[in-house]
């Protein structure tokens, strides 16, 4: 079973930056499509970004131009580089293989 652990989560001020990581086993990541989501409280899960095996990768409209999403495939291990934060961004970011899902991270913008 595709086993995920993010981290990186924390509170920061609007138009700071923060990296989440999330470290996968039991797959081989080079193979796999991966993906960042959010969940704001009180509202339904929301899609950040995916970064397929190979291609090119596509983000939400609420993120493009402030995230990006990248992968190291030596280290199994996928990035969102998130930056011009906003009060907005606040949630809890899940890392997304096939059906597999991380417990999370949280990320809380705010002055």
């Amino acid at each position: 079973q595709v086993q995920l652990v993010e981290s990186g989560g924390g509170e920061v001020q609007p138009g700071g930056s923060l990296r989440l990581s999330c470290v996968a086993s039991r797959i081989i990541l080079s193979r796999v499509t991966m993906g960042w989501y959010r969940q704001a409280p009180g509202k339904e899960r929301e899609w950040v970004a995916t970064i397929p095996s190979g291609g090119t990768s596509t983000y939400g409209e609420a993120v493009k131009g402030r995230f990006t999403i990248s992968r190291d495939n030596a280290k199994n291990t996928v990035y969102l580089q998130m930056s011009s934060l906003k009060p907005e961004d606040t949630a809890v970011y899940y890392c997304n293989a096939y059906s597999s899902w991380g417990k999370g991270t949280l990320v809380t913008v705010s002055s």
